[in-house]
């Protein structure tokens, strides 16, 4: 697997929110370098920055100060357009609460993704069933959310995730609605992915237990800023 140096990178990045006189640094100048085909663990208690962070890196936040730059791209200067497409072709997330529409089938919600990036119609049904396939959902699809279970439905947010083949996929509290045993399923196929697509994966996550089992690398967040950051052996 190919290695680049300057994949992602946080430069001094900083968030902060104003609540009437008081101002909040969510994230305090945070330097950060991930590598291509990483598995990074942004860990950290409630409140120490790290959704905050990831959000910047994923393009749904903007820095207040500082940059976030992702091959040489820096995020803050993108426009609204240029960082949508950013957001549509490079990132895939998943979140805490699986947020699949629950009108749809899990097909339907797994093809969402390629419908809003104006992918060809007959392109979508085999990349939605390899996105299925690779998460051992390939029975499930014409089934609602209301019937799959809550480890099913991490999976089939994480297709969602991975059918417009992302470069990065972001990952924020992954497990947060799982039982333990559910919770390593969902972060053993987050390394599989890492391991056979050579995806970069950045997962927030308070559980050190998991990102020690599971990560190549621990970012530690407190109070806004990295206090430590060191690969796993």
């Amino acid at each position: 697997m190919s290695i680049a140096t300057n994949f992602l990178q946080a430069e001094s990045a900083s968030r902060e929110y104003r609540l009437g006189e008081t101002v909040i640094r969510a994230v305090d100048a945070v330097s950060l370098n991930v590598e291509k085909g990483e598995f990074v663990a942004l860990l950290g208690s409630s409140g120490s920055g790290k959704s905050t962070l990831l959000s910047m890196m994923a393009g749904l936040d903007r820095p207040t100060s500082g940059a976030i730059r992702v091959q040489d791209r820096n995020l803050a200067e993108l426009d609204a357009d240029d960082l949508a497409r950013y957001r549509r072709e490079t990132v895939g997330m998943v979140f805490q609460s699986f947020n699949l529409l629950p009108r749809m089938t899990l097909e339907e919600n797994v093809e969402l993704p390629l419908r809003l990036a104006e992918v060809d119609r007959r392109d979508r049904a085999s990349r939605v069933g390899e996105a299925l396939e690779r998460v051992g959902l390939g029975a499930r699809t014409r089934h609602r959310p209301s019937e799959l279970s809550g480890g099913e439905q991490q999976r089939g947010a994480l297709a969602r995730a991975l059918v417009n083949r992302p470069a990065i996929l972001f990952a924020d509290e992954p497990t947060g609605n799982l039982d333990s045993v559910n919770g390593e399923q969902i972060l053993l196929l987050l390394r599989e992915i890492q391991a056979s697509l050579g995806m970069t994966i950045i997962m927030v996550t308070h559980e050190r237990p998991l990102a020690e089992k599971f990560a190549n690398r621990i970012a530690l967040l407190s109070d806004g800023r990295l206090v430590s950051d060191g690969a796993q052996s």
